[in-house]
């Protein structure tokens, strides 16, 4: 039962006297797993539903409003052709 809000909390209570964001990183569940640099998400839902609120800061969203059974390898492909064209500058100008 995953929830982000809950992962930041447990983050930041583990961090004590230790604060700084590298060691508050290291405290996410995802500590040794790369931010995604895309997420998909079908169903027609504009929204990220409490899910990885911290590693998705920078990553391009997708929404679809195809239900999950129906996403296919084209649209997948679709994704990735405009995810190619976009110029990425993680929070500089």
């Amino acid at each position: 039962n995953y929830g982000s809000r809950q992962e930041i909390f447990y983050a930041f209570r583990k961090l004590k006297k230790k604060e700084n964001l590298k060691n508050f990183e290291k405290n996410l569940y995802t500590k040794n797993i790369p931010d995604p640099e895309i997420l998909i998400r079908t169903g027609g839902h504009y929204r990220l539903s409490n899910f990885m609120l911290w590693q998705l800061a920078y990553a391009e969203l997708f929404f679809v409003k195809k239900l999950w059974p129906d996403f296919n390898a084209k649209d997948l492909n679709n994704i990735i052709k405009k995810y190619k064209k976009t110029k990425r500058n993680f929070g500089s100008i």
